[in-house]
């Protein structure tokens, strides 16, 4: 292997695992705050890539169907509890959000897509579509099981994700997509010839996991967040709403999962199944950092980056094997040195 193959495989490398990284602080932040695994992060990717591939090409995506129907799911869970609450001031405010917002936003992509807009339009009205459905999942799928097993809130998660993934097969088919590049530029570093697209991703995750230490360290909704994650009772008990905690983490991993999809449409080619793949590889990120430490979740990511790059140099057929493998001695190490503790009871 010559030095110019290693600087193209760390270039891959550093590219794939710049998102895996940021999969790994969503799959790692719902985790803290929430105790659910949360399998289906990969659906955001799938759902954003493939939304801008068909918004690009002149069709509506299917997405505004999902978003409609569980925002009037959610909505009608939220009424129920208004009634039986006797809280029906609360009833605006459902309408708005689980009905009215989501409706505007299909209103929107239909509008837009036969007149072909600009591309960063497009990636708006995609977020706009994708984003939501986090908040929308959390409300319907997690939070009547908010003080459930972490066991029962991973089958959850596993049906969750069947689900979506089933939809998704639906509404995009079983074909691959690809939308159009933000830029077409290259440039040249020594052997290296690096594409503006590939600076993009770079860029845009190191602007989001600046972004995320921000909220957390300088905001008011941050230090919620971390508290919840660090004692979800104690949080409660001094006045801090944890559902509301739970929406925004789902929000917030819902927005980083359909960044990332926008970010790699244009550079590889995706299937209604493949978001899972890629958020099982920012699982693996997670877990060698632990499960209870951002930076390294982030620095564990980018190592499985690398090893993905060089595996398929070295291994192609055996990549994803050798990938998966990887958090085998990590989970026996992090078991011996554990001990058992009595899952935390709410009442």
């Amino acid at each position: 292997m010559t030095a110019e193959i290693v600087a193209w495989l760390a270039q891959d490398g550093i590219t794939n695992g710049a998102i895996y990284a940021l999969l790994a602080l969503a799959l790692l932040l719902v985790f803290t705050v929430t105790r659910v695994i949360f399998v289906p992060q990969g659906e955001f990717i799938a759902y954003a890539a493939l939304s801008l591939a068909l918004m690009e090409s002149g069709r509506v995506p299917g997405t505004i169907y999902i978003l409609l129907a569980g925002g009037a799911l959610a909505a009608a869970m939220e009424t129920a509890r208004a009634v039986r609450e006797r809280a029906l001031a609360r009833l605006p405010r459902i309408l708005a959000l689980y009905v009215v917002l989501p409706a505007a936003v299909a209103g929107a992509v239909w509008w837009a897509v036969p007149r072909n807009l600009a591309q960063w339009v497009q990636i708006l009205l995609v977020l706009a579509m994708v984003v939501p459905l986090g908040p929308i999942m959390y409300r319907v799928a997690y939070q009547p099981l908010a003080s459930a097993s972490v066991l029962v809130l991973f089958i959850v998660s596993m049906a969750v994700h069947y689900v979506l993934m089933g939809l998704s097969l639906v509404f995009f088919g079983g074909e691959g997509l690809r939308s159009r590049p933000f830029s077409e530029g290259q440039f040249q570093l020594g052997v290296l010839n690096v594409s503006a697209q590939s600076l993009w991703v770079v860029a845009a995750s190191l602007v989001l996991i600046a972004a995320l230490w921000f909220l957390f360290e300088r905001t008011i909704y941050g230090k919620a967040l971390r508290a919840t994650a660090v004692n979800r009772v104690g949080a409660r008990l001094v006045g801090i709403p944890t559902n509301l905690m739970g929406q925004l983490s789902f929000l917030l991993a819902a927005f980083i999962g359909a960044v990332s999809g926008i970010l790699i449409s244009p550079i590889t080619t995706l299937y209604y199944d493949t978001g899972f793949i890629i958020g099982l590889k920012g699982f693996v990120g997670a877990i060698l950092g632990g499960m209870v430490s951002y930076p390294l979740a982030a620095v564990g990511a980018l190592a499985v980056g690398l090893l993905e790059s060089f595996a398929s140099f070295w291994a192609s057929a055996y990549k994803e094997s050798i990938v998966f493998t990887l958090i085998i001695p990590v989970l026996v190490w992090l078991s011996l040195r554990s001990h058992h503790v009595e899952e935390e009871e709410e009442k």
